[in-house]
Parts: structure tokens; sequence; C-alpha cells
């Protein structure tokens, strides 16, 4: 007999059946909880974010322009010292660091992305080619083993003597072959990815190339392009400034941090403020962003999503 306190029959359900009792899981969703529970990673993305706000809002708010330098001098201002009206101080002809170093890093970071964009979009594109198509790889492989042989900043500061000192011949300059490890290093990841099992029936089924690269090897690639934007970034932006420094960066028309360095360190014995800050602001910048983008590199990869 069956105690009706205690049992009732239930009614058959065949939707109810269907449904799947493990938790929904959303990728990005996971990356972003991954993401902002290291410790320290909402203090750092807070810091870029105001710098990166205070680079290209206060150059205009300021209205300093280094072109308009020569005209400046002012003795009654030069070399003053760090004070609320000059938080940084004043330099050789009177302008305030304080405007020099923003400016300086409004430029280090727009040459910094927009290398950046480039490569890993250039890159990631040809890399997937490069992985998939046999023949492409056969003669991408020479033309790698070629360039890989030179250090690519010897490859950048020929280009930059051939090309001149300005803003596009140096992203040219960067861009030219920068692109190539990146490229390298995504064709490695599809050759591991290209030919497992449903990969090769849905060749034999007459998927397009295009549709296979984008449906069934982009989506595990993600990870490794992060990674790859994560170090290309802070290396983008201290190639920029070495060579800025050399005097074959960006002309003497771009304020940069590369050039207020190599400037300032003339006046290092007497004014070491003015060395200072664009060192500590171009150590801020890089680290920070160094570290957001290995974690965020991390947090991308699904296998440490639980």
């Amino acid at each position: 007999m069956v105690d009706e306190n205690r049992f009732k029959f239930v009614e058959e359900n065949l939707e109810i059946t269907e449904q799947i009792a493990a938790p929904t899981y959303s990728y990005w969703q996971s990356v972003s909880t991954q993401f902002f529970n290291k410790k320290g990673i909402p203090i750092l993305l807070f810091m870029v974010i105001i710098i990166s706000l205070m680079a290209f809002i206060q150059p205009q708010m300021s209205g300093y322009d280094p072109q308009l330098v020569p005209n400046i001098n002012d003795p009654a201002k030069r070399f003053l010292g760090i004070s609320w009206q000059y938080p940084f101080g004043t330099d050789d002809v009177g302008n305030s660091v304080w405007d020099v170093v923003w400016a300086g890093t409004r430029t280090s970071l727009i040459v910094g992305f927009t290398v950046t964009l480039i490569n890993t979009s250039i890159g990631v594109t040809v890399g997937a080619i490069w992985g998939f198509s046999r023949r492409v790889d056969a003669i991408m492989m020479e033309f790698f083993n070629i360039s890989s042989s030179v250090p690519d900043i010897l490859i950048v500061t020929v280009l930059m003597y051939a090309f001149g000192a300005g803003f596009w011949q140096l992203i040219l300059a960067m861009c030219l072959t920068g692109w190539l490890s990146t490229a390298y290093l995504i064709r490695t990841q599809v050759l591991l990815i290209r030919d497992r099992e449903y990969n090769v029936v849905s060749r034999c089924l007459g998927t397009p190339t295009l549709r296979l690269i984008i449906r069934n090897i982009f989506p595990f690639l993600i990870s490794v392009i992060v990674t790859v934007v994560a170090n290309q970034i802070p290396i983008a932006i201290s190639t920029e400034v070495m060579l800025s420094y050399l005097g074959i960066g960006l002309g003497v028309e771009t304020a940069s941090l590369g050039r207020m360095i190599a400037k300032y360190s003339n006046y290092f014995t007497g004014y070491p403020h003015l060395f200072w800050a664009p060192v500590l602001m171009l150590a801020a910048v890089t680290i920070a962003l160094y570290v957001m983008g290995q974690t965020l590199a991390d947090a991308s990869d699904p296998k440490k999503h639980r």
C-alpha cells in the first residue's frame, strides 16, 4: 500500500526530461570572474583608465603644443621647482613638465595601441591561413627563417634611418615585419587544431576554408590572441620610447616620453625630477598594462575555468 501522506504520483513531462541539470556556462562571464578575482587588478585597471583619460584630456585643456616650444622661452619660468602650480616643475624653456608628460604619454599610448592593433590583425589573419594551407606554409617558412635571423629592433632601427623620423614612419617601421612573430605563433596553434576529427569531417562535407577557420579554429585561439596583445602593447610602447630616445623615432614636433627622457637626462645632475617624471610614467603604464594583460590571458584560458 502507498502512504498518500508521504508519497504522491507526478505526471509525466517530456519537456523536463530534456532539460540539462548542469549550471549554465558563459565563457566571457567566466573570463570576467577570473580576471577581477585576482588581487590588485581592479586597482591597476582604475590606474590605467585614469592615466588614459588624463593623457587624452589634459593636453587639450593645457593647450601644450611642442611646435611652439622654441617661441615660449621664458627666463622667469625656467627650472622652477615642484609646486601646486607646477606638480613636476618646469623645464629649460619654461614649460610645465606636467603638461609635457601627459602629452608624451598620449603619444606613446597611441603608438602602442596602433602598432598592436595592426600587427595583431595582420598576424592573426596571415597565421590562420599560413597554418591551414600547406602551400602557403612552405613559402612563409622560408620568409620567416630569413627574417627571424635578424633582431626585430635592428630591422626597425634600419627602417627608421631609411624612412626618417616621424609618427607614420615609426608606425610603418614597427609594423612592416612586426606581425610576423604573431603570425608564426598563430600558425603553430592552427597546426595543432586543423587535423582534429571534426575539422576533417567538415572538410569532407565541403565546408569552405574561411568558415572552418572562423567557426572551428578561432574560438580555440582567443587565449593565445589575448596573450599576444598583452605582450605587444608594452613592447610597442617601450620600443617607441627607445627609438625616440635615440632620436630616430618621432620628430621634434611630436611630444613623446622617449624624447622627454633623452632631453631631460642632460639636466639629471641639477634637476633630477625632470628626468624621473617621464621615467616613472613610462614604468607605471608598461608595468600596469603588462600585468593586466598577462592576467587577462590566464583568465581567457578555458582550462582554468571552473
